[in-house]
């Protein structure tokens, strides 16, 4: 049976690709060490994910507590399965600014180290795989703050008349710009996954997203925006905005669309290290003022919120992802989460247990 190996298994992404490949009758191997509970505290643990796969899923799942970092452990993981694996997805990550900041020989060997080991173990074991790359807009660093913006009333907005007033293409370089350490190391990762396809002549692809989003998502302050807000809202934690006003804006697209996305890939890939910008585009996006309010809306509460002028290191002021590249090769896709009410809608709805 061809195998889907997938890491971050318990994650937004991860969870769902697993969910997805059992449903189109693969095996589907997940790798996940919870570490998220080591960076977030007890709140950002995926436990109850990894729990609810087994029920949803049943022998069609696999769990493999392994740390990716552990080259010894995947190296056997792919030893075992070798050609029978048919796709990689990569989603297991550090994934918080701030967190980096703080212990950067983690994130870097979580994000950069762990990314070579899935490389290198399937270029040796099952080179004729998919390599997906779960990659991230931080690449670009703090490059789209250059870009000229307007101020309006509750977020900012790009000049009309700019190259990117279709959002962000990934001609916008990595250069010479302040990536947060977090940003570097998934950098790193990118140009791996880029370099091990070209290189080696792999199918390998980097998908940088905007902001992923769901109902099943472990949300945190340090991470998971929209998920975390929402959650504030219905349990009257107080919610903090760091700078720019509360007018930065960024594009949201739902795990769903992530993930066909993916799979349009895995279904006719290219080889070459391919590059995407992938989020929620024009159809898609808002600002954390704009958030707010429609987050007060759905949940019929008032929330608390704090203000802090300092801005995160490295975030961006307007980020809205121009999806035009990926569209062209694969015209198929289409978003069907197309507006970001209905994304915010469903994360209250299947949080109400739970939250």
């Amino acid at each position: 049976m061809a195998v889907v190996l997938i890491t971050g298994s318990a994650g937004l992404i991860g969870s769902g690709a697993a969910e997805f490949y059992a449903g189109l009758g693969f095996k589907v191997a997940g790798i996940d060490n919870n570490m998220r509970q080591i960076f977030f505290g007890p709140e950002g643990s995926t436990l109850w994910n990894r729990q609810r796969l087994k029920k949803t899923i049943g022998t069609k799942y696999e769990h493999h507590q392994i740390d990716i970092r552990d080259t010894s452990r995947i190296t056997k993981l792919f030893k075992r399965y070798r050609k029978n694996i048919a796709l990689i997805i990569h989603t297991a990550a550090q994934p918080s600014h701030d967190w980096a900041g703080r212990n950067p020989i983690t994130d870097f060997g979580v994000n950069a180290n762990g990314t070579l080991n899935l490389l290198e173990a399937m270029r040796l074991y099952c080179p004729d795989a998919v390599f997906i790359f779960t990659s991230t807009n931080k690449v670009y660093g703090d490059r789209p703050n250059t870009l000229p913006l307007i101020e309006m009333d509750t977020r900012w907005e790009i000049k009309p008349s700019h190259h990117f007033r279709n959002g962000i293409s990934e001609e916008m370089s990595v250069d010479q710009s302040m990536h947060s350490l977090f940003g570097a190391s998934k950098l790193a990762a990118d140009i791996l996954v880029q370099e091990y396809g070209k290189y080696f002549s792999l199918k390998t692809v980097c998908f940088r997203g905007g902001v992923l989003s769901g109902s099943r998502q472990s949300g945190v302050q340090l991470h998971g925006f929209l998920t975390y807000l929402i959650k504030c809202v219905m349990t009257g934690t107080p919610y903090n905005i760091f700078g720019y006003k509360g007018k930065q804006v960024r594009d949201v697209i739902h795990a769903h669309d992530v993930i066909t996305a993916f799979h349009a890939f895995f279904e006719n890939p290219r080889r070459g290290g391919e590059v995407y910008n992938l989020g929620g585009g024009h159809e898609s996006n808002t600002s954390v003022l704009e958030a707010i309010e429609m987050a007060q809306e759905i949940a019929g509460e008032k929330l608390v919120c704090n203000y802090t002028e300092r801005h995160r290191a490295g975030d961006h002021m307007w980020y809205i992802s121009d999806l035009s590249k990926f569209k062209a090769h694969y015209p198929d896709w289409v978003l069907s989460f197309d507006n970001i009410r209905m994304i915010m809608e469903e994360i209250f709805v299947q949080n109400k247990g739970r939250w």
